[in-house]
């Protein structure tokens, strides 16, 4: 009995150190989702800025851009960014998103080249046919994801220098609530027609006359998508940062659960072992004490037999 207390004692007192752990890293990442969110919204004015200047640059060489951008949908090599985790307990974050991402390649015809961002969703994609060329490392701030940006941009002027019909696409899980995600994604390049007419349409707004563009158009417009790059690869790695932690948030959600079910269990079976030993122990005391005064009064009872 004393050997089943002292076990379930320390089981629960494990299951409670492991439960403050849990919460300690929901608190984490629930922190890392409200960084990594406002990162994204303070993207979308510098985003407009950039979308405005590649709309005045759209109308003054729309028929040189729409046509350059035909001649790229022809296929090529596709280029693809995969977004995923370093680390684990994310449940099935890296498995969503990488069974998306190769269903959507295999339908793409052409050569296909992967980045997977995170070695958890490295691992995945090396069991399927896709050609990986490269692993880049999830960064763990906001700060460290310009330079990740900066090296899949070098990637993709690579990708570009391959052939000019070559395309790039971003594959990431998108934020849908404080712990629900989905798996979205999104081709950078060749820009798509549709896209290049509406931004050509933008109203200026302002009602000052529309901006004119100062030295060379090409340069000015090479510049402005880039940026356009930079923002679009940015905010989905930022998205894909919100995700993951997401998907940790209700890892651990779920864990904490768990735990809280575990410790009523455990603990219940404790105070009825206590209370089961409590009794027995009281038990042996009266017993013992009746004992104790039948021998010390032993005419008491030959009395009482006697009157019987």
């Amino acid at each position: 009995m004393a050997d089943n207390i002292v076990s379930l004692r320390q089981k629960i007192e494990r299951a409670e150190d492991l439960q403050s752990v849990i919460l300690t890293m929901k608190a984490l990442a629930a922190s890392s989702i409200g960084q990594y969110e406002k990162a994204v919204d303070a993207l979308a004015d510098y985003y407009r800025i950039v979308e405005l200047g590649l709309g005045v640059c759209f109308r003054e060489e729309m028929p040189t851009v729409a046509g350059k951008w035909k001649e790229q949908k022809r296929s090529g090599v596709i280029g693809a960014i995969v977004f995923g985790s370093d680390q684990g307990l994310v449940g099935q974050f890296n498995d969503i998103i990488a069974d998306y991402a190769v269903k959507k390649l295999t339908a793409l015809p052409g050569k296909t080249q992967v980045w997977a961002v995170g070695e958890r969703v490295h691992a995945r994609l090396e069991d399927t046919n896709l050609s990986l060329n490269g692993l880049f490392t999830v960064p763990g701030s906001v700060k460290a994801i310009t330079p990740l940006v900066g090296q899949i941009l070098v990637e993709s002027e690579k990708l570009q220098s391959q052939a000019e019909s070559s395309k790039l696409y971003l594959f990431y899980n998108q934020p849908k609530s404080r712990t629900m995600y989905e798996p979205v994604s999104q081709r950078l390049l060749p820009l798509d027609e549709a896209w290049i007419n509406e931004r050509a349409k933008f109203p200026w707004p302002t009602r000052n006359l529309l901006p004119d563009i100062m030295g060379d158009n090409t340069v000015t417009l090479r510049a402005l998508i880039r940026e356009y790059l930079f923002v679009s690869i940015f905010r989905a790695c930022a998205d894909s940062l919100a995700s993951e932690n997401a998907s940790r948030l209700a890892a651990m959600q779920r864990a904490d659960k768990n735990i809280d079910e575990l410790l009523e269990e455990l603990n219940g079976t404790y105070y009825r072992l206590r209370q089961s030993g409590i009794d027995e122990e009281l038990f042996e005391v009266v017993s013992g004490f009746e004992a104790l005064s039948q021998a010390r009064n032993p005419g008491d009872s030959e009395s009482k037999n006697t009157q019987n």
